[in-house]
């Protein structure tokens, strides 16, 4: 038996995909469209940039966003060059002491560098899933009990219908204010900056959150109800076996839309406020105005373009994980 039978011996079980008018047509829509479009803008970009003036120079194009990405992640590495340098002095420095006084206690002092972009954009992560976080710990239970009561609702509709027109950013400075007047810890454990944004993060996810779910909890097929009422489940095992699987789709629904604004509000309050994070940097690199400073901003936008999307997808990904429905994109 030579070579060329044995090969074809082995992969004659083998089955390969059937490379079918469906498989392109797939291949089309995930692949080719989306980079086609991508490239498209990136060109549109290109020629549009080199025909604007602006007192700073020529509008970023994507090489100029690029080689500050670059220089963005130099400026982190030699940012944690200098920290663990700071460190190393300060472990030598009490060694020494140490070595001269034994009972001389080290202090190791934080290193209080300048946060890099990097830096700012986990300190924004960490700002909006946190008040994203509260903001479902108080509105879903809320929205539950709305959707269950009509009582309730005709009670507190009302008050949400008053307060979801508001503007975020109309609560910023209520909230600083209401913050440095209570939060008056001589060490406090989080810096008010962080508990403004998370706060005014809260506030704006309240609302679709508590909508949505009490549209999809009042909206329950009334056969699941009235099964729960033949098996007389008690309350809460009616809310965990009836009112939340069936509610689940609307409530992300809810969510997501809440994780979006609140994504583009936090970044508004950062630069409204200078708390620090995202919409700090932007606003500082616009402040000072070097010939870098619209392509650093321009990369910016980018990065909280693409942290926006991945929300939403990780969002949608968790959906599908605990939803009975599959189809929700």
């Amino acid at each position: 038996m030579n070579t060329t039978t044995v090969i074809a011996t082995k992969f004659s079980g083998l089955k390969l995909p059937q490379l079918d008018g469906t498989f392109f047509s797939n291949a089309i829509r995930l692949v080719a469209l989306p980079v086609a479009g991508i490239l498209a803008f990136l060109l549109l970009w290109s020629v549009t940039a080199q025909n604007i003036d602006t007192s700073l120079g020529k509008f970023p194009g994507p090489a100029a966003v690029m080689e500050q990405f670059h220089a963005l992640h130099d400026e982190h590495q030699r940012s944690r060059e200098k920290e663990r340098a700071f460190y190393e002095r300060q472990e030598k420095r009490n060694a020494e002491r140490v070595a001269k006084d034994p009972n001389y206690q080290p202090k190791i002092r934080a290193y209080t560098g300048k946060e890099t972009f990097l830096d700012q954009i986990i300190t924004s992560l960490v700002t909006v899933m946190s008040g994203f976080l509260l903001a479902v710990v108080i509105a879903i239970p809320l929205g539950i009990t709305i959707g269950l009561s009509q009582a309730l609702n005709n009670a507190i509709n009302p008050i949400i219908q008053i307060f979801k027109p508001v503007s975020p950013l109309a609560w910023l400075p209520l909230v600083t204010m209401v913050v440095s007047a209570l939060y008056t810890s001589p060490d406090p454990l989080v810096a008010k900056s962080f508990l403004n944004s998370l706060i005014t993060v809260t506030l704006c996810c309240l609302w679709p959150m508590v909508i949505n779910t009490a549209v999809g909890v009042a909206g329950i097929d009334k056969d699941l109800v009235n099964v729960s009422k033949v098996l007389r489940l008690p309350a809460l095992r009616h809310v965990q076996k009836i009112v939340l699987p069936a509610s689940v789709p609307m409530i992300f629904t809810g969510m997501r839309l809440s994780l979006g604004v609140a994504w583009m509000v936090l970044i508004a309050a950062e630069m409204l406020a200078q708390n620090p994070g995202l919409g700090k940097f932007v606003w500082d690199e616009f402040q000072n105005g070097s010939s870098d400073s619209l392509a650093r901003i321009m990369a910016a936008v980018l990065v909280i373009g693409l942290i926006g999307f991945l929300l939403d997808r990780g969002m949608l990904a968790l959906q599908k994980l605990v939803s009975w429905d599959k189809t929700a994109n």
